[in-house]
């Protein structure tokens, strides 16, 4: 009789496993209760238990639009609509997303499709308020080219390039060309993403093709142009320039593209020209726009609109901070002055050296030239960097250190000593150069080493006197104590510490 009983006490025991619909009820719950966070962790869990159910894909999305997600909302409600291509509700949000990530002609086609399912349905407004967007937005953009999976690929290629998977990248977009050949701009992002990985010469030869098949393709000549520009090729750069200033763009999207390459290679007034002229028609821009039109109503000497541009780009992009175009002009030094020298700082940051590296890294912080270093695909290689190098990086790029913490508080006094340098010398100059190299030899060193740095006005005296030294040069260590503001004997005892760190071999 008990074992009877335990029987039917185990045949009634109900195992509990959640499924994706209970954690989409819960989600639902969270929301009318305000608690978002949330209400997104158990829809993104739902999700996970239920990848093939279109309404918690849809649910998901909607979460993911009203946070600004785009692309993220995009790839949901595309998955959702595959798995119910007749459901009302997705195909409104399918309009509202492809407007959003700039898939125009989808966001017009899906529109239409929900108003002539539900012309009386809970979207109607809205989907007509998409439509009223699409017809003016067609005012100003020439029809885009590829249906909406052609350009959803290539939004995918896209975002790799802004991770800087840029192989990934390239697969994708190899793969969109062999099924679009005649997709021109997929070939053109295929041409940058080649030239973002070093390969150059595949890059041109590829937008070499696109003119050919397709006269006159303006992001094409674009391209080229800024390929030219970094590879300081003169001769096909002035070639390139003449073709280029004779353009009169109407389409938006090709006045931008114009706009920001001339700004790029110093041709401000012209670029001025085509990024105000969108401007003043209400073109509501990304941080690029911005950037660039801030750059070339400056260099054009139209201050005030320049200032009211970066606002806006700061708005939009915080980190942007410290780049304006005036701070670079403030701080141009004679011609003289190496710091200004872009060439040196590129060989420096692609020598074999550590050291060298260094002190490419820290120039950068003081460059006039640091934007277009940091944008250029080659010059700067965070994969093969040490630790060290790191550190002297995000110090060029104005990183925020914490100076509680032992290790960033130590390389901060490091990183002083050649501060207090160039701030004794007033600039860096072919004379002062190889004292430079010198200390960031012994500063490769002493990191290893984990030397603490600990009085870096000391140290700028102790290398300044051994260099002077080593240089046959007359120099006592009174007058360098009083230049750097120290004793005798602290010098001296900073000048032992460091000829501990002169290579010996």
């Amino acid at each position: 009789m008990e074992k009877k009983r335990q029987k039917e006490k185990q045949t009634n025991v109900v195992s509990f496993i959640p499924t994706g619909d209970y954690y989409y009820k819960k989600s639902i719950q969270a929301m009318n209760s305000g608690q978002m966070d949330k209400a997104y962790k158990y829809l993104q869990r739902a999700v996970d238990l239920s990848p093939d159910d279109p309404m918690i894909l849809l649910q998901l999305a909607i979460v993911e639009l009203e946070g600004q997600g785009f692309e993220e909302a995009y790839d949901l409600l595309r998955r959702a609509y595959q798995l119910d291509p007749n459901e009302p509700e997705i195909i409104f949000y399918m309009a509202e997303v492809s407007g959003c990530v700039g898939i125009i002609q989808d966001a017009k086609r899906f529109a239409e499709q929900y108003l002539d399912m539900e012309p009386d349905g809970a979207y109607a407004d809205e989907a007509a308020e998409i439509l009223e967007f699409v017809a003016f937005e067609q005012d100003d953009y020439e029809e885009l080219e590829g249906s909406g999976e052609d350009l959803y690929r290539q939004e995918q290629a896209r975002r790799c390039m802004e991770k800087g998977d840029f192989p990934e990248a390239i697969n994708i977009l190899e793969q969109l060309v062999e099924d679009r050949p005649e997709f021109w701009s997929a070939y053109n992002n295929l041409a940058l993403a080649y030239f973002y990985v070093g390969e150059a010469e595949q890059a041109k030869a590829i937008l070499n093709t696109v003119l050919r098949e397709n006269k006159g393709n303006l992001h094409a000549l674009c391209n080229l142009t800024v390929i030219a520009y970094y590879e300081k090729n003169d001769e096909e750069l002035n070639a390139l320039l003449e073709v280029l200033v004779k353009i009169q763009p109407y389409a938006w999207d090709h006045r931008y593209k114009l706009g920001a390459t001339l700004a790029l290679i110093g041709q401000y007034e012209i670029a001025f020209k085509w990024l105000r002229s969108m401007q003043k028609r209400g073109y509501l821009g990304d941080p690029g726009f911005y950037f660039w039109l801030s750059h070339a109503a400056y260099f054009s000497g139209y201050d005030e609109i320049a200032k009211s541009a970066w606002e806006q780009l700061i708005e939009l992009d915080p980190e942007k901070e410290g780049f304006e175009p005036w701070r670079q002009q403030e701080n141009t030094y004679e011609l003289d002055a190496l710091e200004h020298d872009r060439d040196y700082i590129v060989e420096k940051l692609q020598s074999n050296y550590v050291s060298d590296r260094l002190f490419g890294l820290f120039l950068l912080n003081r460059t006039a030239h640091k934007q277009e270093i940091i944008a250029h695909p080659k010059w700067i290689d965070v994969d093969q960097f040490g630790a060290f190098e790191k550190l002297f990086l995000a110090y060029g790029l104005g990183h925020q250190f914490d100076d509680k913490n032992k290790v960033e508080a130590s390389f901060l006094r490091a990183v002083r000593v050649p501060e207090i340098l160039l701030e004794h010398y007033g600039k860096l100059t072919t004379l002062v150069a190889p004292m430079f190299q010198m200390w960031f030899v012994l500063c490769e060193h002493a990191l290893n080493q984990n030397y603490r740095f600990t009085n870096p006005a000391a140290i700028a005296g102790a290398n300044d006197y051994l260099f002077r030294s080593s240089r046959m040069l007359k120099v006592t260590k009174k007058e360098i104590a009083e230049q750097y503001g120290v004793s005798v004997s602290t010098l001296s005892k900073y000048i032992e510490e460091l000829l501990m760190f002169l290579p010996t071999n």
